[in-house]
This record gives C-alpha cells, structure tokens and sequence, in this order.
C-alpha cells in the first residue's frame, strides 16, 4: 500500500487518487486512504511516499530495445552530435582493445555528417583510426552506414554492385569509387559478411534483451513495442518471461521486409512464426513494414519534389518499397490472421498510402486490427482527420518535434517551408487522433520519455544546444503529452486493457519521479527524473 504521494493516475474519470493499494501484481484500489486502507491485512506492506509524485509506467510505442542492449554491451557507442574527428578518435579508442581482424560496428553518427564523410579521404583516416580492422558504422536513422575500405572488401562492394532495393553507393565525385556511405539496403552485404565471422550466440541475444529492458526500467517504461524483430529478439523475450526475467510487457511488430537491419528470415519465414513466441507479457501482435526510407538520404517518399539535386533532378519525389497492391496484400493477409501493423512512413506520400490502405479494409469489415504510421514527421493537412476516421494511430517517434542534428539534415534536402512543418501533433489530437510517444531508441540516444515530453510541450530543444523552434503552433499540454507517453501508447499497441494508467484492476506499473512535472516551469521538464520504477507490483529499478 502506497499513501501520501501526488498521485497522478492518467485516468480521465478519476485522474488524481490519494493512495494505492496492491496485490498479486495487480491494482486492487486507486483512490481514497481510506478505500486502500479497506484492503490492507495482517501482512500488508505499508509505504508512505512523504509527498513524492506517482504516476503509471511510461510506455514507450516504438523502440529497438535489443539493438540498443546490444551495442551497450557488444558494441561501439558514440553520440550522433559528434563531430568527423570526435567518430574516428573513438573508433581509434575502441579498436586498440580489439584483435587484428575484428569487426568494429555500432553507432551512430550524425546524418548531418554526411556530405562531409563521403569520399576517399575520410574513408581512408577511417582506415587508419581502426589499425585496417572491417569498420560498419550506424547513422542515427539506422537506415544508413558507413563502412571502411575492409569492410567493403569483405563485403565484395565495388561501384559496380548490385544496390538492393532503393539502395544506395556513394561514389567519390573524382576517382568513382566507393566512399563507404552505403544508404538503405545497399549496406546489407556488410552485415551479411560480418554475420560470417561475428554472430551473437543465443545467450549473448537474451543478454542483450535483459539488457534493453533494464535500461528502459531505468528510465521508467514498463511497457513497449519494439518496432522490428528477428526469431533471434523472439526467442530471448520468450525465453526471459518463461524464467521471470522480463520485467516490460512487451508488444512485437514482425518484420515484413528489411531494408536495413539484414535479419534473416523476415517476411513469409518469420511473421507466421510468431504466435510461437507469445508469454504472459509478451505478445507477438503486430508485423512492422518499411514503406519508405528517411529523407535526409531522399529515401523518403513525398507527394512534392525534394530540392533539385544533381543525382536526382528537378522533381524527384522519392518512391515507397511496396507498390500499393503488394502493401494492400500484406495488410490483407495479416488482418486475415489478427495481426496488426506497424508501417514506417517518413513522407507524407507513403502516410497516403497508408490510409488508402486502411480504409479499403475497413470497408471489408476489418475493423478490429490496429494500425499505426510509425514516425508520421510529414503529414498532408488533407490527411490529419483521416487518422481519427480511420482508427489510425500516430506512432510519434523518433524525439525531433524539436530543432536538432535529424532536422537539421531535413531541412538541406527539402524546401525550408516543408522542412519547418514537422510533426503535426497539435492538429492530429485536435483532430481526434489517437497520438502515442515513441524514442526510436537507439535512434535517439536515450529512451528518457521526459526528453520528448519536454520537446511536445515548448517544441524547444531540452538539451539547449538547438537554438529556437520547430513550428511552435504544433506544441501541446503536459496533460496531453504524459497521456501520449502512457495510456496513449498502451492504447495503440493493444495494452490499454493492461497498462499505462492507474486504474483497479490494471497491472501494478508505476514509477515515482523526484518532482511533480506540474510544479516546475515547462522549460525544466527535461529535468524530471525517475527514483523508482515498479511493474506488475515488484520494484525492477531504484536509483
């Protein structure tokens, strides 16, 4: 039993309580002192919060928890505000503790670094900062990499070779050779030739896992979806809650087609698998489809030109990876079976797409599976009622509501017009759209929820690096954004009968923060912090 706190519960009907009382995991009364101290025993534990703020689990709608554990333990990390010098010092740092021939991977660098890293000579100070050791190393869209000269070696990438589907080899404008940007699919071949002598085993999988789901714990999520899985992610979650050892509820989205990860099986071998993997807290429940690319390597698909460009012309609207019947097709098909759908859309063509898509099956009567626009940064204003309409969701992700390195690159490939009218939240919740926060984490460097609630409610930058606003009309409450971050998210993945507010009978997820968020200036939000996280009524985290 929990009393004497700011309890903030994210129940519309009843959104403040004085006390909290558990049991089984469960939520057995949200209310009076008086209503939870009806419920207490003999043997009741009794914890008086002396005025600390309460509030449900952070749900966090879109993540890659297992990539992000992995590179916390297995590989290189550095920030994606670095500088050219700042990456290759830290791949000369991380490389002299490392064998003659292992591979150096991990991440990210800043899309913003592009131009400036490819060509020859940068690609040759990255050979030399990693002793000739293979280098692979992520962008902060993890669309995109950059590979060394014995990477491309391994991997047999010539300017000759095959680019994959929307792939693309920059080439150095003088020699025409390879500088080592390998944008979407074209930089699979690298990580199939690392897979040949660097593979993690199961164990090192399920670590990994464990991993992420601590350092989502850390920051208060207690529920999330992780937005594209292997059968190596399924079988360490199912594998962690078998043992007890999962402390999240966790939603996967199957992966239909892979531009960018290099998972194997993916599409027909994986997304039928997954009802094999489903546990107590993990549910298999949803297929996750890359519709287009990101647009700062023009791979997103728009409904108006990019700016001219010498490789692409005048009226380059960029394309989806699907036609609209193969998309038609997959959504078909996995309604057919109760699947629900994840769709990557960074340009507002392939959110169109989306929502044609959608309305055509809920013409057919699907009406029950559930969809999310994952990112959704560009929206036609014709299109924003749709969501509501439709029952589509906003899966908001990654935190670039506010000026920063990914908007930055945005603003050099489209006109400054459109690139400063970047997610529309203000519209789409006015609209009625159910609107649900995600970190895209590892995309951005952390998945602390109260970086983006701090960025939806002053469009500013929390960090303070990032001078100014990004389309300030946009903003929204605080109400509005820890509801996004909570009962919102729990709704759009399908666990809003589970979690994501305080309410009796829901799990027992719920974190104590070190300030009441209502207290303190909008530009102190960022400061917020958690001290204890608790899911399905066990303490996983205290600081």
């Amino acid at each position: 039993m929990l009393t004497g706190g700011r309890i903030w519960t994210g129940d519309p009907a009843a959104p403040s309580a004085e006390a909290l009382a558990v049991g089984g995991g469960r939520l057995l009364a949200v209310g009076t002192e008086a209503e939870a101290l009806a419920l207490a025993g003999e043997g009741t534990e009794r914890r008086a919060l002396d005025g600390a703020f309460l509030m449900p689990g952070l749900v966090d709608v879109h993540n890659h928890h297992a990539l992000a554990g992995r590179t916390d333990l297995f590989e290189l990390s550095f920030s994606s505000s670095g500088s050219v010098e700042e990456v290759l010092a830290a791949v000369r740092e991380y490389a002299a503790g490392l064998p003659a021939d292992a591979w150096i991977t991990g991440g990210a660098w800043g899309s913003n670094l592009r131009t400036a890293i490819s060509n020859e000579a940068t690609r040759a100070r990255l050979d030399e900062a990693s002793g000739g050791r293979p280098v692979m190393l992520m962008e902060d869209s993890r669309h995109n990499r950059w590979a060394n000269s014995r990477a491309l070696e391994l991997a047999g990438i010539t300017a000759d070779s095959d680019r994959g589907e929307g792939g693309v080899i920059e080439l150095d404008p003088v020699s025409g050779r390879p500088t080592g940007v390998l944008l979407e699919s074209a930089g699979l071949p690298v990580e199939e030739a690392m897979a040949r002598t660097r593979r993690l085993t199961a164990e090192q999988h399920r670590a990994a896992s464990r991993r992420g789901v601590e350092l989502l714990n850390s920051y208060g999520v207690t529920a999330f979806q992780d937005a594209a899985v292997s059968l190596e992610i399924l079988e360490a979650l199912r594998a962690l809650d078998a043992d007890g050892e999962l402390d999240a509820w966790v939603v996967s989205s199957l992966t239909v087609n892979d531009q960018i990860f290099g998972y194997d099986p993916v599409g027909d071998g994986l997304v039928w698998q997954g009802e094999a993997f489903r546990t107590e807290h993990h549910r298999p429940d949803f297929v996750k489809i890359f519709l287009d690319g990101v647009p700062p390597a023009r791979t997103g698909a728009f409904l108006e030109p990019y700016l001219p460009d010498d490789a692409h012309g005048d009226h380059f609207l960029g394309e989806t990876t699907l036609a609209p019947d193969e998309l038609w097709g997959w959504l078909r098909r996995t309604a057919e079976r109760g699947l629900s759908a994840k769709i990557h859309c960074s340009g507002d063509a392939a959110v169109r797409l989306v929502l044609d898509t959608v309305a055509r099956l809920r013409a057919e009567g699907f009406t029950e599976t559930r969809y999310q626009v994952a990112h959704g940064q560009f929206v036609a204003e014709a299109d924003i009622p749709r969501f509501a309409e439709l029952g589509v969701s906003a899966d908001m992700s990654p935190f670039i509501w506010f000026p920063g390195v990914i908007p930055e690159a945005i603003a050099t490939v489209l006109p400054a017009e459109r690139a400063g009218r970047m997610q529309p939240n203000r519209a789409l919740l006015d609209a009625g759209a159910l609107i649900a926060g995600g970190s895209d984490w590892p995309v951005s460097e952390s998945p602390n929820a109260w970086e983006g609630i701090h960025g939806l409610v002053t469009r500013a930058d929390p960090a303070g690096v990032f001078p100014g606003t990004l389309w300030p009309e946009q903003a929204i409450t605080l109400d509005e954004a820890m509801a996004a971050f909570t009962s919102n998210a729990a709704e759009a993945m399908g666990l809003g009968g589970e979690t994501g507010s305080l309410v009796a009978g829901k799990s027992a997820d719920f974190v104590v923060l070190d300030r009441d968020p209502f207290a303190h200036p909008a530009e102190e939000l960022v400061r917020t912090t958690v001290t204890e996280t608790w899911f399905a009524g066990r303490r996983v985290y205290v600081r």
